[in-house]
């Protein structure tokens, strides 16, 4: 089974977590991602040369896209680009506490532009890393299903 195209969000939400700081890299093939509240922490397993990946976060569990750790640790990897500057503009951002507010992606999205802005980066430059990182997605990434952090 491969994994499905996240929400498009999901990637400005793996640029906050590597300017936060919450990925702590293990192996050539893991990671330990924790959530924005810090009250969680995902168990990701990606090995880009079989093209398989799993993560412990509730998007690749329970509906099966490539979750924000999978992205991060692609970026990590250098499968996908990174901006600094859009990290740095959603540092410390609770993705939790809005996604569970607002219930909807769009409009957490939109509040994440809103602060990115008050701190110097625009959403047009927030929006085209987004798209150019999930084209890449597209084009790039198809990751199987692996059962190496499920289960633990």
């Amino acid at each position: 089974m491969h994994l499905r195209l996240p929400p498009k969000i999901k990637v400005l939400e793996a640029a906050a977590s590597l300017a936060d700081g919450r990925v702590k890299v293990l192996n050539d093939k893991e990671a330990l991602v924790k959530s924005s509240d810090g009250s969680r922490e995902y168990h990701v397993y990606l090995d880009v040369e079989r093209r398989e990946a799993c993560s412990t976060d509730n998007g690749t569990v329970y509906r099966r896209y490539i979750g924000y750790p999978i992205i991060a640790l692609l970026m990590i990897k250098g499968v996908l680009p990174y901006d600094e500057k859009v990290g740095n503009a959603l540092k410390g951002i609770n993705w939790r506490e809005l996604n569970e507010r607002y219930k909807k992606y769009s409009i957490v999205e939109e509040e994440v532009k809103k602060i990115a802005l008050s701190r110097g980066v625009s959403p047009s430059y927030i929006d085209k890393f987004k798209e150019s990182v999930y084209s890449l997605i597209k084009l790039k990434v198809r990751l199987k299903l692996s059962d190496k952090c499920f289960g633990r």
